[in-house]
């Protein structure tokens, strides 16, 4: 198995799994039908596709998920063009035109569909980049079905017994250990680099980290140990180079 293979195998198995827990923790109910639109929707709240279906607006998504698309397979193309040349520059264009057609393209187009089927679909990517502060960051703007998720399964529970700060930094670890399972594990390589990302996330957002460019800054000068060498390696390089 390729480790683009391996690596798509994991977060699908992960998504399932992660969907299965946010179900049986939660006091939502939802019909064998809703229950599968569920798991086809990338967000974390089951109460999406309990509520009662009504017409959604839909337009803007869908051409905000066009667009992304658009965009994210232009720069990704460029990133292919300028491989052989640059491969450096190609790796630095290539990582957010991915972004682009994942997280704000297809992503985007998902919420459309399923407001176009009547579920209240949110928004899970809300401008990151307007983010004042990490904490903004991490628990309003970024992956927001992530943020749900986390919160539901590992921050309310430890939270409740140990404090707000344990259930904080056990939120942190755990996104650094899922994300090992998702980046390194694939990679065979590069094993405790994104766990060291997300801790000193956690512990940024325990100082209280403040202002765009502070915010900016401290997401992508330590971005290297998340999506590091190994991975990029095994998972990025190919894609340009094949």
């Amino acid at each position: 198995m390729t480790p683009l293979l391996r690596m798509t195998a994991i977060i699908t198995t992960l998504f399932v799994v992660m969907k299965a827990i946010v179900l049986i923790v939660s006091d939502v109910h939802l019909s064998f039908g809703r229950t599968l639109a569920f798991i086809a929707w990338p967000g974390m709240r089951p109460s999406t596709f309990a509520a009662e279906r009504r017409h959604q607006d839909f337009l803007r998504p869908m051409l905000n998920g066009m667009g992304c698309v658009l965009a994210g397979t232009t720069l990704f193309v460029l990133a292919r063009a300028i491989a052989m040349r640059s491969l450096i520059a190609a790796i630095v264009i290539a990582l957010p035109a991915m972004s682009l057609i994942l997280h704000f393209g297809v992503f985007s187009l998902a919420i459309a569909f399923w407001r176009v089927a009547g579920f209240p679909a949110e928004e899970l990517f809300r401008q990151p980049w307007r983010s004042r502060s990490l904490s903004e960051f991490w628990s309003r703007r970024w992956n927001v079905g992530f943020s749900d998720m986390m919160s539901i399964v590992v921050h309310r529970p430890i939270a409740s017994r140990f404090g707000r700060a344990a259930g904080l930094a056990a939120s942190f670890v755990a996104s650094g250990l899922l994300h090992e399972l998702a980046i390194s594990v694939p990679a065979g390589a590069g094993f405790g680099l994104p766990t060291l990302y997300f801790l000193a996330h956690g512990a940024l957002v325990t100082g209280g980290v403040r202002g765009r460019t502070a915010t900016l800054l401290t997401l992508l000068a330590p971005l290297p140990l998340l999506f590091h060498a190994p991975f990029v390696r095994a998972i990025i390089v190919p894609a340009l180079l094949r």
